[in-house]
């Protein structure tokens, strides 16, 4: 048995003692083997949900976590093994009804179609229609709102979509999926993009909807949530299943040691670096305001400086962070980087000036997935890959290579699509363009949003590495491992900056500061 992996010995059969033999598992998944060409994705895996359960599904990016999701679902048949629903064999892949009936996912990308109201997505292609064959909109809409108030989703069925915010959109996705009939449902990073009262409701509901004998497989890289909300837990490491074990028996050091194969370490250290006071200022922020956003935002970033910018969503945090990069133009107020004053509300300008750019969501904002890994890397610099005033393939894939070299992106080669990448490269894609042009200051939002732990440790140490060379950095995030790294964090709250607090904080001090609690008090 390798390092990081624990046994875990079944339960013995209960004696016949004239009770109802146990329920069949909900879902059971064994000796199950998929290849992409060389690439082995699964080497027999397995995994078994009980009824009732929040199971959580843990592991790195490349574990196989995503493509054990395609084939529980039916969108990708096994080359080997067998999964069955309630001890049923499960369905052919063509009989996409019986799927939905089984079960669901709730992806961290909506499937909402925003440009529909809640209850045309409910319904969609399960149109009521009347005598005429005409669609009964009013009929619709009836059904629509039934099932809303069944499972408790407060909103309303003529609402557009696109109106909704990301955890009522969860809510809407989860109904539609129980109105199929399905009671098994599959949440992928959940919480990605919900602020810490979000995620109490979410959590909430989840607690709500198991005692109504819905089962939950959960997959996070926040591994408190996991002891928070799950009751068992199964890592993959490797392309395979590595230990299940109940979460309330699997000490948090274990469990990181069965994600990564090594033993957990111990807190980060202190960084040896720090700013630069020689140096120029990297960012300076005066009396920055957007109307209904923030207010009055004043700070500096040393040279060699990592400043945290933290706050719960609604906090104004990530709109200032988009306002230094020109994403966003201030209604009041001036930013120099560098010692350069670039034009509001422009990017170019921004990154002219000097500064390099994580936005918080990669899928949207942060590479283009059909491009290749050298061209996403070099997008934001063709000067440098430019001869004679055209693109030179060659000057694109030297840089690009030695940006995939300094940042372990696993790949064959420049060429590959970054959508065929795991998450954690794709991350580490988007940081790789960000650094291309050297940058004097470096912004990031989330920067670990969505990856494994092992690749959050690298893009973070990748954060201090350029802070110690001389960057400033500014990180905007309301996750704590990514604002540990910092010199010094500036909290906001509805809309204005009300802490600032040194280096080696506790939790409870920052998130009781996020959630503008005074524990002075």
């Amino acid at each position: 048995m390798s390092d990081g992996e624990r046994a875990v010995t079944p339960a013995p059969a209960p004696a016949d003692d004239g009770r109802a033999p146990a329920a069949p598992p909900v879902v059971e998944a064994t000796g199950i083997v998929k290849r992409f060409g060389p690439t082995v994705a699964l080497r027999d895996a397995r995994i078994t949900v009980r009824p009732g359960e929040t199971h959580a599904l843990v592991g790195r990016n490349g574990a196989g976590k995503s493509t054990l999701v395609s084939v529980l679902t039916g969108l990708q048949a096994p080359d080997e093994g067998t999964v069955t629903f309630g001890g049923e064999r499960a369905p052919r892949l063509a009989d996409r009804d019986a799927w939905r009936q089984r079960v669901a996912c709730v992806y961290q990308k909506s499937t909402i179609i925003p440009a529909l109201t809640v209850a045309e997505n409910l319904f969609l292609n399960r149109h009521q229609r009347g005598r005429s064959r005409l669609i009964s909109w009013q009929g619709m809409r009836g059904r629509a709102q039934e099932l809303l108030s069944t499972w408790s989703v407060n909103v309303s069925p003529q609402t557009m979509a696109g109106d909704l915010s990301v955890e009522q959109r969860q809510f809407v996705e989860i109904a539609r999926a129980l109105s199929f009939g399905a009671r098994f449902i599959i949440l992928d990073e959940p919480t990605a993009q919900l602020d810490a009262a979000a995620i109490n409701r979410l959590f909430d509901r989840i607690r709500d909807l198991q005692r109504q004998g819905v089962t939950f497989l959960f997959i996070s890289h926040h591994l408190q949530e996991i002891y928070e909300i799950c009751d068992m837990v199964t890592v993959f490491r490797d392309a395979r299943h590595i230990v299940t074990a109940p979460v309330a028996e699997l000490p948090r050091t274990e469990l990181v040691a069965a994600m990564t194969g090594e033993a957990a370490g111990s807190d980060r250290p202190e960084r040896a670096g720090g700013p630069d006071t020689a140096a120029r200022t990297a960012l300076d922020v005066r009396a920055l305001r957007s109307e209904g956003v923030f207010e009055d935002i004043s700070f500096t970033v040393a040279a060699g400086e990592i400043v945290g910018l933290a706050g719960a969503a609604g906090s104004g945090r990530t709109e200032v962070a988009e306002t230094v990069v020109g994403l966003r133009a201030a209604g009041a107020g001036e930013l120099e980087i560098a010692g350069n004053r670039p034009r509001p509300g422009s990017v170019p300008a921004a990154l002219a000036a000097g500064a390099g750019f994580v936005p918080q969501d990669r899928h949207h904002q942060g590479f283009v997935p059909d491009m290749s890994i050298a061209d996403n890397a070099t997008l934001s610099v063709p000067g440098r890959i430019a001869q004679r005033g055209l693109l030179s393939r060659a000057r694109r894939d030297r840089l690009a290579g030695d940006m995939i070299e300094k940042l372990a992106i696993k790949t064959p080669g420049p060429e590959l699509p970054v959508s065929a990448l795991s998450g954690g490269n794709q991350q580490k894609v988007v940081m790789a363009r960000a650094l291309a042009d050297d940058p004097r200051l470096l912004v990031l939002i989330n920067p670990t949003a969505g990856v494994d732990v092992r690749s959050k440790e690298f893009l973070l140490g990748k954060v201090e590495e350029t802070a110690d060379a001389g960057t400033g950095v500014l990180i905007a995030s309301d996750e704590l491992d990514d604002l540990r790294m910092c010199d010094r964090v500036l909290v906001m709250f509805q809309g204005r900056m009300t802490t600032e607090i040194a280096r080696g904080w506790h939790d409870h001090d920052l998130v009781a500061a996020m959630e503008g609690v005074d524990l002075d008090a």
